[in-house]
């Protein structure tokens, strides 16, 4: 029996439309849709635990996984099966996580998954842009607590139009790459990247993402009475008690607001206020410890935060002692490691980051082999977060969810400023060293500096800051932080990295946790963001005004050269001979790639050694030399033979030619060794090639005066038939010599036997 479906659908506005489908897939699922634009279909479920965990957070796994049965593709690998999300999976689900995550009840701590599945591929869809619909939806038919339907859409502009979920060749045209979640009601997740827009543009392609969104979260209402609403379930909620909470605030607030307007440093500020912490617990007996323990911490960082939030709105002031719109001081250097590319250290306050750069051939671009999309990076950037960088001691398994968040968001906010006539392929890898504010964007500036003291002509130099916003509902207060530590990254109710040149914003990634935030303090952040931008982005041109001329003497230059296909195989030799021995000789590294639209040779030629490069492009000009009849070229006798010299041109080593005796004077040449040696270098003139011989024709004496009196040689007369003697008056073998048939074994000569004395 087929079961009964029901279906939403999306209209984008533009001819392309968004399906959202329940009732026939998963159904064991406590949630489940099949979402679908075009040929491209999203499966999402959704599945909670019906105990609470015994854990004091949401234990939430959002997974997004693309099939690549979904590209009708295998697996690359020796084992044809998917394994390890790739960093764009990572990306998708921390995408979808932002924004589900605070809509769960602060006191839900059942395991709850979220799984979406890309089941089949579109070209012209981008998944990632329907993967938050999927996940709502799912969680819209289960009966898992949940604030209300959130959706997300990704924005593009081209020409200055605004696009809803642009397909990828259209991104190519767009100076805007952004990412919104939102609900019906708020904002609350933003991400991507920018062409230098202005902050007044940024927030307008917000507002034409939410009107989306609004639409997008009514479907999903609408889909999911037509399926008929679930009950929410029942749960165990954690146990207040609001005097146990009233008597902890008397007994901290007054303590911890003084210590934080004394602003300290990190590890100063954190010992007092677990000595507040310790000196409240000790208050109670070991019975109420043992009761109350849990409630006793949650209600102690609850005062802590409200007065930390309440110094900042009542006085302007902050942790560390700073004032709101202030920046940490700031400390650069660059061409700290003497044997990288490039590198620089950036430091401010107590974040630090050391960046590297790596210059290579198109052979390290890094390949991206996804079911929704095939390519490569020639510009890349890793970021590393390790332990120690916190004053902690962890373990440590492998990459995680966070390290390839950040350095994508790095990689965006620096990638536009790199030209696209950059031959090398760029790999910048940031080490954070310390970590009480954006790490991040601490990562964004040291790349920055790291690349000019690489030789990189970056287009301009960009800056980053992480922003957080303070608000009070009830009074109407509130103030934006610029540069926030830690510990400011926790208690606010927005934090936000913006990135940029000094012309306009390069990347950025927004968290709101407010509803409702007008964007009218939205655009008054973002701009006190630009004041900070500019401010960071002046002590980095301090450092290093502008690129280095020159790569570092240690690091490979990279010459570039094209040449016609016609030509990639003599390059290449017979099983790669030629190249092999080539690289081998001139201590270079050649990369020859084809460029499928001109059908030309792409050759990359990377070496420390100058003369290396040079020798590499005398062979390929060498290769592709060719003579131009009626010209002189000097030529070099490599060879002597009995009929002539072999000759090689000057200014192609390689390229060799016959020069036959008869060209090489007006006089009969009884020697060649008469007229010319081994070694000898004079020039000779070129006539093509020869249609007697079917061979290239060049001569010495062409270029020399006859001797006086000389006297050509009459030309051969081809006339055969007037010719006396001529071949047709000979007769036949048979008829002037007989037939070897009829002289008869008797009429031969007995052969005489010679014996030596």
């Amino acid at each position: 029996m087929i079961p009964k479906v029901f279906k939403e659908v999306i209209d984008l506005g533009d001819g392309r439309t968004i399906s959202i489908e329940t009732g026939k897939l998963a159904k064991q699922a406590h949630g489940s849709v099949v979402v679908q634009s075009g040929k491209c279909m999203l499966l999402c479920t959704v599945v909670s635990n019906y105990q609470q965990s015994d854990v004091d957070f949401l234990p939430l796994t959002v997974d997004y996984r693309e099939k690549f049965a979904a590209a009708g593709r295998y697996p690359g690998g020796f084992f044809k099966r998917e394994a390890r999300p790739s960093d764009g999976e990572v990306l998708t689900m921390r995408l979808v996580d932002r924004v589900l995550r605070p809509l769960f009840p602060n006191d839900y701590h059942a395991e709850t998954q979220v799984m979406i599945q890309l089941m089949s591929h579109d070209d012209d869809v981008m998944p990632d842009a329907m993967a938050g619909l999927a996940a709502s939806a799912a969680i819209q038919l289960s009966d898992i607590p949940f604030e209300c339907p959130i959706s997300e859409v990704r924005v593009g502009r081209i020409n200055g139009e605004f696009i809803i979920n642009p397909t990828r060749a259209q991104l190519e045209d767009s100076d805007i790459d952004m990412m919104i979640g939102a609900s019906a009601d708020s904002v609350m997740m933003v991400e991507g990247e920018m062409d230098e827009i202005s902050e007044e543009e940024m927030a307008e392609a917000i507002k034409f993402a939410h009107e989306a969104i609004k639409v997008q979260c009514a479907a999903q209402i609408k889909l999911a009475e037509a399926f008929g609403k679930k009950e929410v379930r029942e749960y165990e909620p954690e146990r207040t008690d609001g005097d146990l909470a009233k008597k902890i605030h008397a007994m901290a607030y007054d303590k911890v607001y003084a210590i934080a307007k004394a602003g300290s440093a990190k590890h100063e500020r954190s010992a007092a206020f677990d000595a507040i912490k310790e000196e409240i617990k000790a208050t109670f007996s070991e019975e109420e410890l043992e009761d109350y323990g849990g409630m006793i911490s949650t209600y102690y960082y609850k005062a802590e935060k409200d007065a930390i939030r309440d110094l900042t709105l009542n006085e302007g002031l902050r942790l560390d002692g700073r004032k709101t719109d202030e920046i940490r001081p700031i400390w650069c250097e660059v061409d700290y490691l003497p044997s990288t590319h490039g590198s620089a250290l950036f430091t401010r306050g107590e974040t630090q980051a050391l960046a590297t750069v790596t210059l290579g051939t198109s052979r390290e671009a890094n390949q991206i082999d996804m079911p929704s999309f095939e390519g490569e990076e020639r510009f890349y950037l890793h970021y590393n977060f390790p332990p120690f960088s916190t004053g902690e001691a962890r373990p440590i398994r492998g990459t995680s969810r966070r390290e390839v968040g950040h350095g994508n968001l790095a990689q965006r906010a620096l990638k536009g400023m790199v030209p696209d006539e950059c031959p090398y392929t760029v790999r910048v890898v940031s080490e954070v060293l310390e970590s009480n504010g954006s790490s991040s964007m601490a990562t964004v500036c040291a790349g920055t500096m790291a690349l000019m003291d690489a030789g990189v002509q970056l287009k301009k130099p960009v800056s980053g800051i992480a922003m957080g916003l303070i608000s009070d509902t009830d009074s109407g207060k509130y103030a934006v932080l610029s540069d926030i530590l830690g510990d400011e990254d926790h208690l606010g109710d927005m934090d936000f990295k913006v990135t940029g040149t000094a012309d306009g914003i390069t990347a950025c990634q927004m968290d709101i946790k407010v509803k409702g935030l007008s964007y009218e303090i939205l655009v008054k952040a973002l701009k006190q963001a630009r004041e900070g931008r500019l401010h960071i982005l002046d002590k980095l041109v301090e450092t290093i005004a502008e690129p280095n001329a020159d790569v570092k003497a240690h690091a490979p230059k990279m010459v570039t050269r094209v040449i016609p296909n016609e030509f990639i195989g003599a390059l290449i030799g017979p099983g790669g001979k030629v190249i092999q021995e080539l690289q081998k000789e001139t201590k270079t590294t050649i990369v020859i790639n084809e460029d499928p639209t001109t059908e030309e040779g792409i050759v990359e030629i990377l070496g420390t050694n100058q003369e290396g490069i040079d020798a590499v492009l005398a062979k390929i000009d060498s290769l592709m030399f060719k003579p131009t009849v009626g010209s002189s070229y000097l030529v070099k006798v490599i060879k002597m033979l009995d009929f002539g010299a072999v000759v090689e041109f000057e200014d192609a080593p390689g390229n060799e030619v016959l020069l036959h005796v008869s060209e090489l004077a007006w006089e009969r040449t009884e020697n060649v060794t008469d007229v010319v040696k081994m070694g000898d270098v004079f020039e000779v003139k070129y006539f093509g090639v020869d249609p007697k011989t079917r061979k290239e024709k060049v001569s010495r004496k062409a270029l020399l005066e006859k001797p006086e009196g000389f006297v050509s040689r009459p030309p051969r007369d081809n006339n055969r038939d007037n010719r006396s003697g001529g071949r047709d008056n000979r007769g036949s073998r048979d008829n002037n010599r007989g037939s070897r048939d009829n002289r008869g074994r008797d009429d031969r000569k007995p052969r005489e036997n010679k014996k030596e004395d």
